[in-house]
């Protein structure tokens, strides 16, 4: 059965940017602090690498009962039973993606503009990943949507969405009037000295928005 998921605190690692020596004490603390969410997204690692890094951090998300998602890797998401993948335009089709994970995985899907995520939708997207909102060391080729581009995807799809791209505690109540379901970060809290009080911080952002 799929599971019902609160975006709200989206953590995305990273873990050239974190502040901590493992990954593991990085998500601790930012689960701890409020983090609804993580999403295991490392680029520069290689397959095992990964796959240790996922059994790993299944085994503490679901200590906290807080969900998993796995970002690219369909394979290893299913390999350690995570709760869904996320994918990106120019990785595997969504429709394919969807058929490899069942029905019962979450599909995260990236969408830039309103074709891109009704078609997400069509091929069985649960939510969405819309940005870069900002301009980000994370990702410095990543095209920028305009808030106009978030209200329109926003009208003309019913599923969560979540803004991703430079977000922090600077600029996280500008989405205030956007209906989204979430935040989704990296820096902004897995490059902090106090991992849980910088995800707390957000947290109270976040409350403040939806309040």
């Amino acid at each position: 059965m799929k599971r019902q998921i609160d975006y709200s605190i989206y953590l995305v690692t990273d873990q050239s940017l974190m502040s901590t020596d493992t990954l593991i004490e990085a998500v601790r603390q930012a689960i701890i602090g409020g983090c609804t969410l993580v999403q295991l997204r490392e680029k520069e690692l290689s397959s095992l690498d990964f796959y240790k890094a996922a059994a790993k951090l299944r085994h503490l998300t679901n200590q906290y009962g807080v969900p998993l998602i796995i970002n690219d890797r369909i394979d290893i998401a299913l390999a350690v039973g995570a709760d869904g993948v996320h994918i990106g335009q120019s990785d595997i089709p969504a429709a394919i993606a969807r058929k490899i994970i069942g029905d019962d995985m979450v599909l995260g899907v990236s969408a830039r503009s309103v074709g891109e995520a009704v078609q997400a939708i069509q091929d069985g997207a649960d939510c969405l990943g819309v940005g870069a909102m900002f301009s980000t060391a994370t990702k410095e080729d990543a095209e920028i949507v305009t808030m106009e581009d978030l209200q329109r995807i926003r009208e003309a799809v019913n599923v969560p969405i979540v803004v991703i791209g430079g977000i922090n505690k600077s600029n996280a109540a500008i989405f205030k009037a956007a209906g989204v379901n979430g935040l989704a970060v990296v820096s902004a809290i897995i490059s902090q000295k106090d991992i849980e009080a910088a995800t707390k911080e957000l947290k109270e952002i976040w409350n403040s928005i939806v309040n």
